[in-house]
Parts: C-alpha cells; structure tokens; sequence
C-alpha cells in the first residue's frame, strides 16, 4: 500500500469517529452544563441540536464545493475549524459561547463528512473500495456507540471540558496526517486536466475550468438546500418543546419540494435529483441508509438508561456491557466491506438489515429480570447486522456515481444519517412525553421506562423492517437489471 492511501485511510478513519463520537458524547454532559451554567433543560438542548443542525445543512454545499475544486482543501480546512472550535468551546465562560462552539464545530463536522469518505475511494481501485469502506464505517459506528460510553467517563473524571480536549489533541493529529499525506488534487481532477493540456494550451484550460466551475455553481440551490435541512432538523428535534416546531419543520418539507422542482430545472444542479427516478437502485440504498441510522442510533442511549435506572449497574459497568456492539462493528466492517467487492453488497445489506430488525424486536420485550447475557447477544447480533448492512449499502450508493460527484454522494449519505438520527431522537422526544410528560428518563420509575423502552424500539423494529424492504426492493432490481 502507497504511503498516500496509508495516509488517506487513516485521515477517513479518525474523520469518522471523531465527528460522531463528538456528536454524541457530550449527551451525558449535558446535566453537569446546565448546573454549571445554571440553565434550563430547553435551553442546554441547544447544545446537542446545534451541531446536527449545522452538520446536517451544510454537509451536500460543500460536497458540491469539493467536487468543483479539491476535496483535500475542504477536508483539511473542516478538520481546522473543528478542532479551532473544540479549543473555543475548552475556555466557554457561559453556554452562548459553548452553543457558538458547537454550531461552528458542526459547520467543521460538514466539511469532513462532504469529503472523508469521497477523498478514500478517490485514491483506491473499484475491487478496493468495500475494503477501504470498511474501515471508515467501522470507525463511524464505533465513534456514534463509544461516545456516551467515552463521554460519561471523561466527563466523570475530568468534566465536559475534556471531552472538548480530546478533539482538540485528535484535531491536531489528523489534520497534520491530511495536510502531508493527501494529495493536493482530485484524482480525477488531475487527469482531466492532463488531458485537456494535451489538447490546449495551459491558458486556454484554465479559462475554461475557471468558466465551467462559475456556471456549476448553484447559488439558489444551495441556499434553498441550507434551508430546507435547517428548518426540518430544528423542527423535528424540538417538536415536543416549542409549539412552533410543527410549523417550522412544515417548513422544511415545503422549501424541499421548492427544491427538488428548482433542481429538476438547473443547469448545474447540486444534486442530481433525476438521479433518484432514473435509478431506483440509488434511491432505494439512501432511503434504506436513512431508516438504518433510524433504527440503530438510539440504542445505546435507551440501554445506557435501562441498564443504570432499572437494572442498578454503575455507569461503568452500563459502558462495558454496550461495547459490545462497537465491538463486534469494528471488527466485522472490514470483512463485510471486503466482501461487498466479491460479493453483491445490496445481498449482505439485506441480510444485515434483517439482523438488526430481530435484535430490535427482542429488546422490545426486555424486562427488569432479562437475562443480561441476552442483552448481551442481543447487543452483539444488533453490532453484526449494522456492519453487515452499512459498509456494504455505502459501497452500493457510491458505486452508482460518476467519480466526479463522489463528494456529493458523499454529502448525500451524511445527510441520511443525520436526518436518521434526527427522526431517531424526535421518536424518543415524543415516546417520553407520552409516558412521563417534562421528567428526564432518568427520574422515570423502572416500570414507565420499560414501557418506554417498548414503544420506541417497537417503532424502531418497524424503521428496520422497511429498511430491509427497500433493500429486498434494490436486490429485486439488481437481479431484473441482470
């Protein structure tokens, strides 16, 4: 292996999980701000929403951005502002300045999502691009599943600072492994360019591209696309807390129709919406990737509670008892990712998706006196199924564009997961306030958390079942189209 893709690995990887693992483990903090800053619950929320709202909107822009000019330029500014604002967000004296931080440390997370995963299958061959998934996707699943385990101890020990430390330290790594290690352009960039010089003169090339890039840049189109992500991400997140939210997140859905009509009409869209009719394929993986990240997200964030509320475990050993699921992840995404280069990676997402929807199902009936080693197997089958569907279903939707648009395809599947985590969230909010109205889960008795247990991951079965479905649905295509 090249020291280049050695490098470029390695930046993807611990991209992944430092953006997620940020993006989740500050959940655990949150009581210890709003004591400190002597806030109330609605208003420390806004430290959680603002970094999904900022990573969420800006992430296809950008994709857009690097595909016009050089992911490796996105990629490393991202990586500057992210650890620029976990260093601001260290010395916040009040929780305005924390919230700035993180909405700007989520404008950071969005350029690293637009380009990580576009800059590693750009430097890899088509028969490696499973393999490389693989280890990206593992690193992001283990980044979303560690971080209230990681979280809780460091702010336990250290407090919610450190956690911001951490980023800043793992910032600074990465970012000196991006800047040396990665080339400064698009592979297929370069050889575009080579070609056009033997056709052209080097002036006349350059003014062209310089043309081309003004005209592919949509103006509208990536205004109504901010828009749209912010207004229904702060809609469906506050939903339950502000009776404006219904109203804002309709707002969202309106401005995404305006959209996709303006898109259908652009020149130079930013996101080839045609792309989803033409290519039932393409649209059936995306939607499958969204009710995926649905599904699984919340699962460590309602075991994490049951374990500590209703089962007595100290947060410590509730952390030992959900690595499980990382675990396994990290280690079976890259052979499923290997196998998605051999084998017809729409195959093994079904069979992954079906795994998580039993595992779902079994904790929908968990009690009090559930044998912990069948929250345990449960926990390991849940880890198994997600890194048997995601790598592969990631492998699937970028091998349906052109390696121009990588990065936009790129930004489209981090756009799925946020929204997935979104409506995963927005399913808990509302599942709460039906049982226990304004108390936290914590201060719930153990009888009405189990009950809220039960809800929620009834309806997160039926997210993972649909899931499945669309899967089945690509699978069914892919077989016809052969």
């Amino acid at each position: 292996m090249q020291k280049v893709q050695k490098a470029t690995i390695f930046a993807a990887v611990i991209t992944s999980f430092i953006t997620t693992f940020m993006g989740s483990a500050l959940n655990l903090s949150v009581p210890d701000m709003s004591s400190e800053f002597n806030v109330s619950a609605s208003a420390i929320g806004w430290v959680v929403t603002v970094y999904m709202l900022t990573a969420a909107a800006f992430s296809v822009p950008f994709g857009r951005i690097a595909d016009l000019t050089s992911r490796k330029i996105v990629l490393v500014s991202g990586i500057a502002v992210f650890g620029t604002a976990s260093l601001f967000s260290i010395f916040a004296k009040g929780l305005v300045y924390v919230i700035i931080g993180r909405g700007i440390q989520g404008f950071g997370a969005s350029m690293i999502f637009a380009t990580n995963h576009a800059v590693l299958i750009s430097e890899f061959d088509e028969d490696e691009r499973g393999k490389v998934l693989g280890y990206a996707t593992a690193s992001t699943y283990v980044g979303l599943a560690a971080g209230p385990v990681l979280g809780g101890f460091l702010n336990y020990n250290f407090g919610w600072r450190s956690i911001f430390a951490a980023g800043v330290v793992v910032s600074v790594i990465v970012f000196a492994a991006a800047l040396f290690g990665i080339p400064s352009k698009n592979k297929e960039t370069a050889k575009v360019q080579a070609n056009t010089e033997k056709k052209d003169s080097i002036i006349h090339a350059e003014k062209t591209d310089t043309k081309i890039k003004k005209k592919d840049w949509n103006t509208a189109g990536n205004v109504l696309f901010i828009c749209t992500l912010l207004a229904l991400v702060y809609g469906l997140t506050d939903l339950m807390r502000n009776s404006f939210a219904p109203y804002i997140a309709g707002a969202g859905i309106i401005l995404g129709i305006i959209f996709v009509i303006c898109e259908l009409k652009a020149k130079s869209p930013i996101i080839d919406v045609r792309i989803f009719k033409s290519n039932i394929a393409y649209t059936m993986s995306n939607m499958a990737a969204l009710l995926g990240y649905g599904a699984v997200y919340a699962i460590s964030y309602l075991l994490s509670i049951y374990l500590q509320s209703a089962r007595g475990y100290n947060s410590q050993a509730a952390g030992l008892i959900l690595i499980a699921s990382p675990a396994v992840m990290a280690i079976l995404s890259p052979i499923t990712g290997r196998l998605s280069d051999r084998v017809q990676p729409f195959i093994l997402a079904v069979s992954g998706m079906a795994a998580v929807s039993l595992a779902l199902l079994v904790f929908a009936f968990i009690s009090e006196d559930t044998p912990l080693a069948v929250i345990i197997g449960t926990l390991l089958l849940s880890g198994a199924g997600a890194a048997l569907f995601s790598t592969p279903n990631t492998n699937a939707v970028m091998s349906y564009v052109t390696q121009e648009s990588l990065g936009v395809a790129s930004s489209v599947l981090a756009t799925m997961r946020s929204l997935g985590h979104t409506v995963s969230m927005t399913i808990i909010t509302i599942t709460v306030s039906l049982y226990i109205g304004d108390r936290t889960l914590k201060d719930a008795e153990p009888e009405i958390l189990i009950s809220v247990m039960h809800t929620a991951f009834i309806v997160f079965t039926v997210l993972a079942v649909i899931g499945a479905l669309f899967s089945l649905k690509h699978t069914v295509n892919k077989q016809e189209q052969n």
